[in-house]
């Protein structure tokens, strides 16, 4: 898959959304926000959209009984039937990944384009061309289409929350899990590899470890990297056609507490703080696993297996970059207990059936 649109990562990027769909010569347009994005960036664009003869309509995706807005069946019936009404050309997504997941499946079910315009360095998804949604309360990733246009405003993303830029960072470091998730599915399990999009994603997760400092001050530097980086590893899953560079047992850890916590009607986390902190668990038991149970690794690929874990930074070290970003470290700083961590870490393997990660190799050897 390939991606031909612009792509601007610098201040003042918001600016230039109007021009260009004025230039792509839409008439009638929709934005995706929330209540909150709609302040940040919506209310702005609204505007300048407008200025230029093209016919706007903003819908403000509701939030559920816990205040969240999440990209369940209701987030999409609302955003797709206002797209239908309007019969909007085009749909502008303007704010972090859970927008951007019902904005990207509504496009692509009304047969749509839609523009990326994040409001937080949060997650890598933005460009992604699958929708995790939450469908009768079960995590699934839907293919869907990506974005014709990303507009990353530095002036907007420096002034993101503290946590979601944490998230962000959270999100790149899983990278680490996810990178050797899917070295071991390809040599122990035949899932298909391409070195040249691992050290795509590689190298964007370890820019941001040298920024570590940077992002977790927030300066304009740090956010960039951050955001360059997320957007990067979007652009290689987008290239691979699939997920497996940026998503393994880390992730599959994250969808489970988060169904979990819909179940149980609580609040949402942000889905980085979840997947950093799931990293430092995995990556703990890894390492545990490369000394005590070596019968796990195919004996002809044993030796690369055990180095490649060994390349993986130990739980405490990710923990501490964590905490660098001002993100949280633990599982109970997220609500999650000790009885949902256990059963998550026996479980979540099940939610992607077809990956061949290391966690589910060790679940179903005992």
């Amino acid at each position: 898959m390939t991606f031909n649109g612009p792509v601007k990562i610098e201040a003042g990027a918001l600016g230039e959304v109007a021009p260009y769909l004025k230039e792509q010569g839409y008439r009638h347009v929709a934005i995706a926000a929330d209540e909150i994005t709609y302040k940040v960036a919506g209310e702005r664009l609204e505007q300048e959209i407008g200025r230029t003869g093209i016919r706007v309509r903003t819908t403000r995706i509701e939030p559920d009984r816990q205040g969240d807005v999440i990209a369940d069946e209701a987030s999409i019936v609302q955003l797709i039937l206002s797209l239908r009404q309007e019969a909007a050309e085009a749909v502008v997504a303007v704010g972090s990944g859970t927008l951007h997941d019902i904005a990207r499946f509504s496009a692509y079910a009304v047969g749509i384009p839609f523009i990326s315009v994040p409001t937080a360095p949060s997650v890598d998804g933005f460009n992604s061309v699958g929708a995790p949604l939450i469908l009768r309360g079960e995590k699934k990733t839907i293919g869907a289409i990506g974005p014709s246009a990303i507009f990353a405003d530095l002036d907007i993303l420096t002034q993101a929350p503290d946590a979601m830029i944490a998230a962000g960072f959270g999100d790149m470091l899983g990278k680490y899990t996810s990178l050797f998730d899917w070295t071991f599915g390809s040599l122990a399990g035949g899932e298909p590899f391409s070195r040249e999009v691992y050290e795509r994603t590689e190298r964007a997760l370890l820019s941001c470890i040298a920024h570590s400092e940077e992002i977790g001050r927030r300066t304009p530097q740090g956010v960039e990297t951050l955001m360059r980086a997320l957007v990067e590893s979007g652009f290689a899953m987008l290239q691979f056609g699939q997920s497996h560079p940026a998503s393994g047992a880390e992730h599959h850890l994250s969808h489970y507490w988060e169904m979990e916590l819909l179940r149980l009607g609580r609040k949402q986390v942000l889905h980085g703080a979840k997947v950093g902190i799931a990293c430092a668990i995995v990556s703990d038991l890894y390492h545990k696993l490369a000394e005590e149970k070596p019968a796990l690794f195919p004996e002809e690929h044993r030796a690369a297996l055990t180095r490649a874990i060994s390349r993986i930074p130990g739980g405490e070290e990710i923990r501490r970059l964590l905490k660098l970003a001002g993100g949280p470290t633990a599982p109970e700083e997220l609500g999650i207990s000790q009885e949902l961590l256990e059963r998550s870490s026996r479980e979540a393997h099940r939610i992607r059936p077809n990956r061949h990660t290391l966690l589910k190799t060790y679940n179903e050897s005992h």
